[in-house]
């Protein structure tokens, strides 16, 4: 058995056993009290034992740590199965998230899960860098460099919920690099011309003229345009008022004559909260559906001839695969209305706050000056000669 002794000039108890490799030890306990400090000392004396046993496994010793924790702290040491905290985790931001980030948070917890394997039956705590690393990768290699980015991300901000919570030491997502872009792997959104526009304006039927109008003159993104209804409309003041989806912004964009015109040619009803498009509405409204939407835009550009015809047939892959990304989609409509209001001369600070822009960085990669512009610009410049 442990035997217990104190030095005449340190306060606590010291505790003697023998090794796993048969060498007698003594350890300070680091407890002042003779019962709290005998407890420790056959706890070390157990696990000591069992080490040399070849019986001290993963989980003992963590019930050993767990003993220990709480005779010292007269509390019980907190824990979390890694699997059951991430799903936790992710169920609980469905509360105070957007749906399509609660969405990609529960994606990202569902496979890391499946990344980490067994280990996901461990405690929270033992998760490693490594684990971290072999996630991201494994995303890499079926995506992007821009999604595996994201879903490392995600990863940093659960496993940080584990550290506030107390359940793991350290976040080890944090101590993960992003992965650097090159510049072959970047797919640059661009704008459309105005020719184009046109074009795909022929094509479009239905409520898609009021969709890409809508797009046009606001430049938002589809959700927020499908999910509006006559609420939103203000036509007293000719604004358009609405919460953006992804980031919570509060808008107020005053309408411009094409869409106001656009919008008083519209039935518009006595329900103030009658979707403006309701076959886009239904479909927006649907959890999940998101890409439905721009299947029906893509379908307009197959139209224009501005793109090919995705192929429905089967790739053995599965969905979980890199795919090619166009550099045209209805988002190219933000990048448009962005560069429109640059290229007329519009103050930064304004078109930012049209668009909903945050940062002077994020409007720049949705600015592209028109060559017109840059050639006026340099025609400013004096002449030498």
């Amino acid at each position: 058995m442990a035997f217990l002794r104190k030095f005449p000039r340190s306060p606590y108890w010291f505790a003697g056993y023998t090794a796993p490799d048969g060498r007698r030890v003594q350890r300070s306990t680091k407890q002042s009290r003779h019962k709290q400090a005998q407890l420790v000392a056959n706890e070390w004396e157990k696990a000591a034992r069992l080490a040399a046993e070849k019986r001290l496994g993963e989980a003992q010793a963590r019930r050993i740590i767990s003993d220990i924790y709480a005779v010292v702290s007269n509390e019980p040491l907190r824990s979390a199965i890694a699997q059951e905290f991430l799903m936790g985790w992710a169920a609980k931001r469905k509360v105070d998230t957007a749906l399509r980030t609660h969405q990609a948070y529960a994606q990202v917890a569902r496979d890391f899960i499946k990344s980490l394997g067994a280990r996901a039956s461990m405690d929270i705590s033992q998760l490693t860098k490594t684990d971290v690393v072999k996630y991201r990768d494994e995303v890499l290699a079926r995506t992007s460099i821009a999604t595996a980015n994201k879903s490392l991300k995600y990863l940093r901000v659960a496993l940080n919920a584990a550290y506030k919570d107390g359940v793991a030491q350290d976040n080890p997502a944090a101590k993960v690099d992003v992965i650097r872009r090159r510049l072959a792997d970047i797919t640059e959104r661009r704008p459309f011309t105005v020719k184009e526009i046109k074009t795909i304006m022929t094509h479009a039927s239905g409520e898609w003229k009021g969709l890409i109008l809508f797009g046009l003159y606001t430049g938002q993104r589809l959700k927020d345009i499908a999910r509006l209804t006559w609420h939103n409309i203000d036509t007293e003041n000719e604004e358009l008022r609405f919460v953006t989806a992804k980031t919570g912004r509060r808008m107020s964009i005053p309408l411009a004559a094409p869409l106001l015109a656009l919008v008083q040619s519209m039935p518009a009803g006595d329900d103030p909260s009658a979707p403006l498009f309701p076959d886009a509405y239904a479909i927006a409204s649907k959890e999940g559906s998101d890409s439905r939407l721009s299947q029906q835009f893509q379908a307009i550009l197959v139209l224009a001839g501005m793109a090919n015809e995705r192929s429905k047939d089967a790739t053995g892959k599965g969905r979980s695969i890199r795919r090619a990304v166009s550099d045209i989609s209805f988002h190219s409509l933000r990048h448009t209305a962005t560069s429109m209001l640059k290229n007329a001369g519009v103050p930064e600070a304004v078109a930012m706050d049209i668009i909903g822009h945050d940062s002077e960085v994020i409007s720049r990669h949705y600015t592209h000056i028109e060559s017109k512009a840059k050639r006026a610009a340099l025609r400013k410049l004096p002449d030498l000669d």
